[in-house]
Formats: structure tokens, sequence, C-alpha cells
């Protein structure tokens, strides 16, 4: 009768074992599912913005003084310009706060922010116009640990 009793209540012990790693293991599968998504989203936009002109007057032509491209203040989408359809340079994405939402996979916020930066260190923001923009796409959920943060630098070269 000891031998059942015992044997019983080692049955319990392993069940609940099991059980218990089967709840962490789903839990940890479901936070990297929804980890990939928050990357494929900020790789999406980044993808994008490379795809766009590095500014409003590059758009149509070249520049080759610093003065002509958009100020530091005015970086973002000009009047009418709106995403997705009618963006067309990469400062557009500055200010970009939209939100997706999946059956499966929770709702994300996706914030942009476009600045020029330092040429001799990219990751200082420059107070004056220069020939690099950096974008910064940054993915949250509240289903997430974590918050998803990516940059992309975009450098304009002219050759003569």
């Amino acid at each position: 009768m000891m031998l059942v009793v015992g044997a019983l209540a080692l049955l319990g012990i392993m069940m609940l074992s099991a059980n218990r790693m089967y709840i962490s293991s789903g839990q940890t599968l479901l936070y990297s599912e929804l980890g990939i998504t928050a990357i494929s989203l900020s790789t999406s936009i980044i993808q994008e913005a490379q795809g766009k002109a590095f500014d409003q007057v590059t758009d149509n032509g070249t520049v080759t003084a610093l003065s002509s491209l958009t100020p530091v203040n005015k970086l973002g989408p000009e009047t009418g310009e709106s995403y997705p359809d009618s963006m067309n340079d990469f400062d557009d994405f500055s200010g970009l706060n939209i939100t997706q939402s999946f059956a499966k996979g929770g709702t994300f916020k996706i914030s942009c922010q476009v600045v020029y930066v330092d040429t001799s260190n990219p990751n200082i923001t420059s107070s004056v116009i220069t020939w690099h923009k950096k974008l910064t796409v940054t993915v949250t959920s509240p289903s997430m640990r974590d918050t998803i943060k990516e940059s992309y630098i975009f450098s304009y070269f002219y050759f003569r």
C-alpha cells in the first residue's frame, strides 16, 4: 500500500513538472513570435524608406550644396504627403506613427524618427544639415516584454 501511495505521489510531482515546462515553453514560443513580427515590421519600414530619394530636392535632381537640403527643423512629410501612398523621400518617415494589428499576434505601435547625424559619429544627432540621415524605427506592443529599435543611416553621395 505504501508503495502505491509513493508511486502516485511521484507521478503527481512528475505531471506538475511536465505541465510547468509545457506552459513555460508555450510562453517562450509566443514571445519569440511577437519579437519576430516586430522585427519584420521595423525592417519593412526601413526597406521602404531605403527605396525613397534622400531628400525632397534630390527626388528629381542632384544637389551639391548642403544648404539646398531640407532644414533640420523641417524633417518629415511635406504638406499633403501621407503614409504609405505619397511619401517620396527618406525624411518623410520622420514622425510616422502607425498601429498594426494581427489576429494571432496582437497590436504593434510603430514610430519613426529621422535626424541628421554627425559625420564623424553617427550616434550623435546633428543640429546642422549633413549628408547623412538616420532613421530610427521603434516597435512596441503590450504583449511583448521588450521594445524593438532599429536604425538605418542613409547617406547622399554625388559624383561629378
